[in-house]
């Protein structure tokens, strides 16, 4: 880490990406307390969470944009025009003005979309290839440090100044992530020029994704994971009542072991990517959620909390290691397309699975939930660990097919643009 800390642009990088995902983590969670505290709704309140959700499903078109220009210009603007959205919360005044908190967080959802393509399309042509995977896995112990704190000083500064202060602090943080990434010196290539919107070249991410093997086995078996993952949100709250005895509140014990554990994840996850391959560190991480799992079904406060350790060192395993293959395995003019599509085919079956997992919860044993989930990241694991192509680089995976991939990216506007590729 500290060799990595060493080069300038990936320090500048770390601290706006820092800065950026502190004000996030600040803002969502005291925004729907703010929305609770106004209304006295708690569906008013989970509305929030919805705008936000919602908005991913623009991602192709935000991926689209990170591909036509270059990523630190795109970045700088997305970073202030969200400053300025943000800054119309200080409108707000009672219950009546909650219509501009929805559709801030809209915006805030799909500035999101924005920023993870552009962030991830920049840390692709200014690291070297085989750097990746530890500036990603120091990526993800810094997204898990955040996201330990980051809601509870949110929702610390709601409730002891007001949230105006939460605003501006969210509004502070965008500018100075802008005015570091200023500082960043990289030379990106230039984006294709002439090229139309069509959904040839909407879908281009996608095509990528199933038209490369490696790529399409980790999107699959990551997946029908993530299908099952957001059970865990519900099934928490079973565990701390049903199993443990404790009150709702010790829910935060949980979720501080998870973020303990990805910490530790996201430290090991670069030097795991240079012991096997990322395809294979996800399959590792698919493999240590499901041995995590069954943990939570034992009523033991000690045993629990292995388990939520456990299962919080492997996300960053399974993020890292797709985040590193898929920039590995892209060119330069799919970057910001392939990762919004990798983005949405994750992130939808995971907001499904939330509400599928908090009607289940109420008519099904936490336990056979619990068993369930395990069952599906094993099986995930086995899948993806058996797989040949994973145990390849992705230029010793490349097919042949894909030597003219970069120049087809220029060309997938044209509406006779090439079929999906298959193998």
């Amino acid at each position: 880490m500290l060799q990595l800390l060493r080069d300038r642009n990936v320090r500048w990088y770390l601290l706006a990406q820092a800065l950026s995902l502190f004000g996030d983590t600040a803002l969502w969670l005291a925004a729907a307390v703010w929305v609770k505290t106004l209304t006295g709704s708690n569906a008013a309140a989970g509305l929030v969470f919805f705008a936000f959700a919602a908005a991913q499903l623009f991602g192709p078109l935000g991926g689209l944009l990170v591909d036509r220009v270059r990523r630190i210009p795109v970045l700088l603007a997305t970073n202030v025009s969200t400053a300025v959205v943000v800054a119309a919360l200080l409108l707000v005044r009672d219950a009546d003005d909650i219509w501009l908190v929805y559709v801030v967080m809209v915006f805030y959802g799909i500035s999101n979309t924005v920023l993870a393509a552009a962030q991830s399309a920049l840390l692709s042509v200014m690291v070297p290839a085989k750097q990746l995977g530890d500036v990603n896995g120091v990526v993800q112990t810094v997204t898990q440090g955040i996201r330990l704190g980051g809601p509870l000083a949110g929702a610390g500064l709601f409730v002891i100044l007001s949230p105006y202060v939460v605003v501006l602090l969210d509004v502070g943080t965008f500018l100075v992530a802008a005015a570091l990434l200023t500082l960043i010196r990289v030379d990106e290539p230039a984006p294709e020029a002439g090229q139309r919107t069509s959904w040839a070249a909407l879908s281009a991410g996608a095509r990528h994704l199933f038209g490369r093997a490696g790529l399409r086995q980790v999107m699959f078996a990551a997946a029908f994971a993530v299908t099952f993952f957001g059970f865990l949100e519900s099934l928490l709250f079973a565990v701390v009542d049903s199993g443990l005895h404790r009150s709702p509140a010790f829910v935060a014990v949980l979720a501080t072991a998870q973020g303990c554990g990805g910490i530790v994840g996201g430290l090991l996850a670069g030097r795991i990517m240079r012991a096997t391959t990322a395809g294979l560190t996800v399959g590792l991480g698919l493999l240590l959620f499901a041995i995590g799992m069954p943990l939570l079904a034992v009523g033991l406060v000690p045993v629990v909390l292995a388990g939520m350790v456990l299962v919080g060192m492997s996300l960053p395993w399974i993020v890292a290691g797709s985040i590193t293959l898929l920039q590995q395995s892209t060119p330069s003019a799919l970057q910001g397309r392939a990762y919004a599509a990798l983005n949405v085919c994750l992130s939808v079956p995971q907001a499904l699975s939330i509400a599928f997992g908090a009607a289940l919860v109420s008519v099904v044993d936490y336990r056979v939930l619990i068993a369930a989930v395990g069952v599906a990241f094993g099986l995930s694991a086995l899948y993806l660990l058996t797989r040949k192509e994973q145990r390849r680089s992705p230029e010793e995976a490349a097919e042949p097919s894909e030597a003219s991939e970069a120049s087809e990216a220029s060309e997938e506007t044209v509406e006779s643009a090439g079929p999906l590729a298959t193998s």
